[in-house]
């Protein structure tokens, strides 16, 4: 099969259909066997993206972090058993070990969780809060753990904050010249940094701007009414901001496989998944079954053997880096402008790992494919109105009103934010959105969505 063709054409399906902006990188033993680059750099559209932009890569950060950790260990400075306590005495966790905040079973709460409190140092302060400030951050807040240590595992960006500072205090040196001294330069990755454009501007040449969508128009992350409190999180470290190219990407990957950073031995540890104190694997994605090692989302497949991953994602910023261990393949996706529509987004993604899986992708399919040409609206009216909040729902649909003749819903969110989007018939009484796979259907005065029913007030 030709697999350059293939991506070639689904990037394009999607650059149509959705507006793909970024790059991507497809080797097999080593070499490549597809690269491309589509869309703008910037939101104005014009700058082009090229095979040496740029990119924030957001959570693959994590793999970075997770290998420092592992050169302390290597160096007698710290155990996998450690308690943190014992580093940051301060911090009211007690009982979480280094080994469970790099497999988020710690149980310490995401910071996104109690965004507000970096939001108002910015704002009120007019400065960004440093990593450092993670410690005062989680003695300020308290906040409540998602569960004991190793009872769980809840994604926590926080987690790998402390790592990070953690790195610092045993290395004495900071966490960005700490990778640059021991990852990057060691790797040849002459075009990665670990660094805070927000804060103190951009050290690239060739740099994509995380561009997001407001209103129908596209502009930067830190002008977005919306989004533009990124600003308030670019001091952190760990969890986010290393920034890179494709091909630095594949050179993460060689020098891992050939030994250059860590022995086989330790990148065995470091794809082993996480354990439950009750010795059952701690589940990073209940879909696919995946378990999550140290910095690593981890799993086996049948004819391709060991396969570890991790994705990426903030306002504008999207990425996803892929590695067949066993059969030897790489997988890397770049991009700096939001989706618009999740089904059109998901559908090229899983049409690349298709693809590297040697199958044929399915088309790329948008809600306007799917949708109800010519709808009966005559019922419409009678669905608009308040709908009750269930206590226990995460998503909230707060109003469904018409505008324009079309149907539309106010919704809340899990973080309590605020939003408005159009619904699409999809069926009989039911309806779906642009933005993600939400359906909700339509009752005798209620309306229906998760596994939940609202009545209509």
């Amino acid at each position: 099969m030709d697999k350059n063709s293939m991506m070639h054409k689904l990037a394009l399906e999607l650059n149509e259909k959705d507006g793909f902006n970024g790059a991507w990188l497809y080797a097999e033993n080593g070499e490549i066997v597809s690269k491309g680059v589509l869309g703008f750099r910037d939101p104005e559209d014009t700058l082009p993206i090229t095979e040496d932009t740029i990119f924030q890569l957001a959570s693959i950060s994590k793999t970075f972090t997770s290998t420092a950790v592992m050169l302390l260990m290597r160096q007698g400075l710290l155990s996998p058993e450690d308690e943190i306590t014992k580093f940051f005495p301060e911090i009211p966790y007690p009982g979480v070990t280094v080994r469970h905040l790099l497999n988020h079973t710690s149980g310490i709460p995401d910071y996104f969780d109690d965004a507000d409190w970096f939001i108002k140092i910015w704002k009120e302060e007019k400065r960004v809060p440093g990593n450092n400030e993670i410690l005062r951050f989680l003695c300020e807040t308290k906040a409540k753990p998602y569960f004991a240590p190793g009872e769980g595992l809840h994604y926590s960006n926080t987690g790998y904050n402390l790592l990070a500072l953690l790195v610092e205090r045993l290395s004495g040196i900071q966490y960005e010249e700490f990778l640059r001294k021991n990852i990057f330069e060691p790797t040849g990755m002459s075009s990665t940094q670990c660094c805070h454009i927000r804060r103190d501007g951009v050290p690239f040449e060739k740099y994509a701007q995380a561009t997001v969508f407001e209103d129908g128009n596209c502009m930067a992350d830190i002008d977005s009414t919306e989004y533009g409190d990124v600003i308030a999180f670019d001091g952190l470290n760990g969890d986010d901001y290393v920034y890179t190219n494709i091909f630095d990407m594949l050179c993460w990957d060689r020098a891992l496989r050939e030994g250059k950073v860590l022995t086989p031995e330790e990148q065995k540890l470091m794809y082993t998944p996480g354990r439950l104190n009750n010795g059952e694997d701690a589940v990073y994605d209940e879909g696919d079954g995946l378990g999550y090692g140290f910095g690593w989302a981890v799993g086996r497949e049948e004819k391709f053997g060991l396969v570890v991953s991790h994705s990426g994602g903030m306002p504008g910023v999207a990425t996803w880096f892929e590695r067949f261990i066993d059969a030897d393949r790489v997988l890397v996706i770049l991009s700096c402008r939001d989706y618009q529509d999740v089904r059109a987004y998901l559908g090229y993604w899983d049409g690349m790992e298709a693809i590297a899986r040697d199958q044929e992708p399915e088309p790329i399919i948008t809600i306007e494919n799917i949708a109800v040409k010519d709808p009966d609206k005559s019922k419409w009216e009678s669905f608009c109105g308040k709908y009750e909040h269930p206590e226990s729902a995460d998503f909230i649909i707060d109003e469904i009103f018409l505008k324009d003749g079309e149907l539309y819903a106010n919704a809340i969110d899990e973080d309590g934010d605020r939003m408005s989007f159009r619904l699409y018939a999809i069926g009989e009484n039911e309806f779906g959105r642009k933005g993600g796979m939400l359906k909700l259907t339509f009752g005798d005065g209620c309306i229906s969505f998760d596994g939940i029913t609202c009545k209509k007030l």
